[in-house]
């Protein structure tokens, strides 16, 4: 449906693997931080009957996402960690535009592109990863992630014109390569 204009380096990945269990607790929070976004969408937009249906499928979808992310910290021994602020969000969020309907248009979008983000980075991950539960997981996880960005796009052209809502998602997709671009590569998911 879309590209990202930013393609993570496999130096990345390494960062990645260096600490895999802080990269599975910053997973988990991102997990648990899109649940709780699918259902504050929900909650702000009640007439919208497409978005309430997806975003209550997603925040459980999410969930269970989290679910199984604490399954393998604790195979791993690994506690839960505190939330951290995530520095690529907060700067994603600050493209969001004042006003009910563009607000609307630019939540929809951004989460498209952090769910592309998340597919192409688990596919990473997946890839570098050894055969095994961990990997199969991660194969799992990036393909819901993509179906995820497609679903936000989706819902972003039904509720507004398409043609505006492309010309938007090219405005958030460099801004969003920008960041990328300048955030250091650790061992979480941005």
């Amino acid at each position: 449906m879309f590209e990202l204009k930013y393609h993570t380096p496999f130096s990345w990945t390494e960062a990645v693997l260096a600490d895999f269990d802080a990269f599975l607790q910053d997973h988990a929070a991102a997990e648990k931080k899109a649940s709780g976004m699918a259902m504050s969408m929900l909650s702000h937009y009640p007439d919208r009957r497409s978005l309430v249906k997806a975003m209550t499928d997603l925040a459980l979808e999410e969930m269970i996402h989290f679910k199984q992310v604490v399954k393998i910290l604790l195979a791993r021994n690994v506690d839960l960690a505190d939330d951290k602020k995530d520095t690529y969000v907060k700067e994603i969020r600050k493209v969001f535009r004042n006003g009910r309907e563009v607000f609307l248009m630019d939540r929809l979008l951004v989460a498209a592109v952090i769910e592309a983000r998340g597919h192409e980075r688990f596919s990473l991950v997946a890839e570098a990863l050894p055969e095994g539960k961990e990997k199969d997981f991660y194969v799992t996880i990036a393909k819901s992630e993509e179906k995820h960005k497609n679903l936000f796009v989706e819902l972003a052209y039904e509720y507004f014109d398409k043609a505006e809502v492309d010309l938007r998602l090219e405005e958030i997709l460099v801004e969003e390569a920008r960041i990328c671009e300048k955030l250091p590569f650790r061992a979480a998911l941005h």
